[in-house]
């Protein structure tokens, strides 16, 4: 039996098939047969997830293949891109056409398609997340027909599936919102956190970029901002936390340590408050903690089930080494999290129920609605996505 695990290895399935996919051809026959079988399909893309919304005992898809930027407007500045194209490829090639990503995360491993369809994000009081930049979507039915959605193409189905899960189907192809390509400078530096907190606000509002990984164990921070610069890229600074290049150069950071993790997004006006609660929490039961706590912002959209639906966030990382139980740590800082209005981020651990989120989601039961509608017979749910269906 096949075995596949995410990138920390702490997630793994025992598929009763794990296929490759070449083509849309290959992908729609794959897909039917399948859900002929009556087994769930699960696309499967990097596996940067953290929560396990990959694993199933049915057919795992492999989408890698389906990868490369097919057309670009650079009037409109959109792309159409192949799902699994991942983020590392994808700068250097909207860079050529003189295009940039809005914004991207801290890692750029993953393909296009999951982080967009976790709601993935990087950092800026004045940036979405990726899902946001979604303006199409080319999508893999069970019946194995394809279906174009967009804000005039099956505009409910693209308003749903713009965060989608993996639950509606397979997305093969995505319209993604660009800007024109831009140089970042980047500083970086270590202070006592007593004394940045106060800066914080000012930072955050400042900079393009601001974020901090604060060290519970020490009680250091190690502050980055990063601002766009008309600086020469020519002969990039490539040494991180003083980096200038263009934008695909600088945001993205180099992650090799194998963890799991938590993040939630609160509501910003709530950010330092959570933080300190969640730092009184940690030295009096977990004093000897190794990992940061990373702190980020993040702007508000319109996607239904984004962390930062209708609202300005600010996202709380917490991180534990895949060699130890990360259980009773996250959920001593989950309890804080929902105390301060969280909600979880979608590719990383959470221990919420159907319930739990529809109360932070204003638009679950519709969200839950279009899926049941693009797939009715679940094709696409495995066994995790089943637990959160609304009562």
């Amino acid at each position: 039996m096949p075995t596949w695990h995410n990138w920390s290895g702490r997630l793994q399935a025992h598929p009763a098939r794990l296929v490759f996919a070449r083509s849309e051809g290959e992908l729609s026959a794959l897909v039917r047969r399948a859900a002929g079988e009556r087994r769930p399909v699960r696309a499967a893309g990097a596996g940067h997830s953290h929560a396990p919304l990959v694993p199933s005992d049915g057919v795992l898809i492999d989408t890698s293949a389906l990868a490369g930027v097919i057309s670009i407007d650079t009037a409109a500045q959109t792309a159409r891109v192949r799902a699994g194209t991942p983020i590392h490829a994808l700068g250097p090639a909207l860079h050529v056409a003189g295009l940039a990503l809005t914004n991207q995360g801290d890692i750029d491993r993953q393909a296009i398609a999951g982080a967009c369809a976790t709601g993935t994000h990087g950092t800026g009081t004045t940036l979405r997340n990726l899902s946001a930049a979604v303006l199409g979507m080319r999508l893999l039915l069970a019946s194995g027909e394809f279906v174009d959605c967009d804000p005039d193409r099956n505009p409910a189905l693209w308003q749903a599936a713009r965060l989608h899960l993996g639950a509606f189907g397979i997305v093969t192809e995505l319209v993604l919102q660009l800007r024109n390509a831009y140089r970042l400078a980047e500083r970086g530096w270590v202070a006592a956190l007593d004394d940045l907190l106060p800066q914080v606000p000012a930072l955050a509002a400042e900079a393009r970029h601001f974020e901090f990984f604060w060290y519970p164990h020490d009680d250091r921070a190690v502050a980055k901002r990063i601002d766009e610069t008309t600086a020469d890229p020519a002969y990039p600074r490539a040494d991180e936390g003083g980096r200038v290049g263009w934008s695909h150069e600088v945001l993205p950071n180099h992650r090799p340590h194998r963890h799991t993790e938590m993040e939630y997004s609160v509501p910003a006006e709530h950010g330092l408050d959570c933080l300190m609660a969640l730092r009184a929490m940690i030295r009096e039961r977990f004093s000897e903690l190794r990992w940061p706590v990373e702190y980020r912002t993040l702007a508000a959209d319109d996607v239904w089930l984004s962390t930062a639906y209708q609202r300005d966030s600010v996202t709380i990382s917490v991180h534990q080494d895949i060699r130890e139980d990360d259980e009773p740590y996250f959920r001593a800082c989950e309890a804080i999290f929902l105390e301060f209005g969280g909600r979880p981020h979608w590719g990383k651990v959470h221990y919420l129920d159907g319930a739990a989120l529809a109360h932070r989601h204003p638009r679950w039961a519709h969200w839950w609605q279009a899926r049941d509608q693009a797939d009715p017979d679940g094709v696409f749910l495995n066994d995790f996505l089943r637990g959160l269906r609304p009562d």
